[in-house]
């Protein structure tokens, strides 16, 4: 009874709460599609009358910057990079999991520690170790995000896999296949909605990070969506915010859709992931 009777404050206070997460993004948008003066004057007013400029701050931004060259780069290193945890760090936390012993003691302690280390006690070497490594391109730099997304990702996983029957891949066993078929065949799909949840997690980072490019990626030949943003700001503090909104418009169009089409697989990846089997 108590539930009930606090369900609808419970409701209008995530209601509210979800309203304020979601206003910056409304914003943006809204922004984006008014003159630079009014945007600095008025910002949280409607576009109408003098204000309102259609399209032009998205013409003037794509002007400005070379966004579709920079688009490409961010989604050829945001998929591959996702694509690449995903694949290597299901790979270890069902060999973490399903092989008892000191190396994969070791091995998930050390994914852990990795959560732990702040990145800007790593950040200098890093960009050190990854121009020694020529590793400033796009290709190299997906080595540079398995390293860093590799511990949570491991640590969902290996709570996900604990809960996944053993009967299940010693039947498939039995039916003939080798570690690698058991893998993709049968352990791959009862993962999907925690590798749905670490890749929405990872695009998100990945696609909205900007430190790792600018500090791994040669500036003169790759340049992610983040950095031409940032172009957009001159000198002595001069920034065409109209430009700006358009373009973070246009960068925040894919993750979004892609949250949309995944959103309800977090919470059960998430809670899978938690539980201690």
């Amino acid at each position: 009874m108590r539930e009930k009777k606090h369900q609808p404050l419970l409701t209008l206070a995530f209601t509210l709460l979800s309203l304020v997460w979601v206003f910056p993004i409304f914003a943006v948008v809204m922004n984006s599609f008014k003159k630079k003066v009014y945007i600095n004057r008025y910002p949280f007013t409607w576009p109408t009358g003098k204000s309102f400029v259609g399209w032009d701050n998205y013409v003037e931004g794509l002007r400005k910057t070379h966004f579709f060259n920079a688009f490409g780069y961010s989604v050829f290193i945001t998929v591959v990079s996702v694509a690449v945890i995903l694949i290597c760090t299901s790979m270890t936390a069902w060999y973490i999991t399903r092989v008892k012993g000191a190396v994969s003691k070791i091995v998930y302690t050390l994914c852990l520690f990795a959560m732990v280390v702040p990145f800007q006690m790593v950040m200098y070497p890093l960009s050190k170790l990854a121009d020694f490594l020529k590793l400033s391109n796009p290709l190299g730099i997906v080595v540079v995000y398995l390293g860093f997304g590799a511990g949570l990702a491991i640590f969902m996983f290996c709570g996900f896999v604990r809960n996944v029957p053993m009967e299940v891949e010693e039947a498939a066993m039995i039916d003939g296949c080798n570690p690698l078929q058991t893998f993709f065949k049968v352990v791959i799909p009862i993962l999907k909605p925690s590798m749905v949840t670490v890749a929405i997690l990872d695009i998100m980072w990945i696609w909205n990070d900007y430190l790792l490019p600018v500090l791994v990626l040669d500036q003169k030949k790759y340049q992610t969506v983040p950095i031409v943003i940032q172009y957009l700001k001159g000198g002595y503090g001069s920034i065409d915010w109209g430009a700006m909104m358009a373009m973070l418009t246009l960068t925040i169009i894919p993750v979004v859709a892609f949250y949309l089409a995944g959103q309800k697989y977090i919470i059960r990846g998430v809670a899978a992931g938690a539980v201690k089997g």
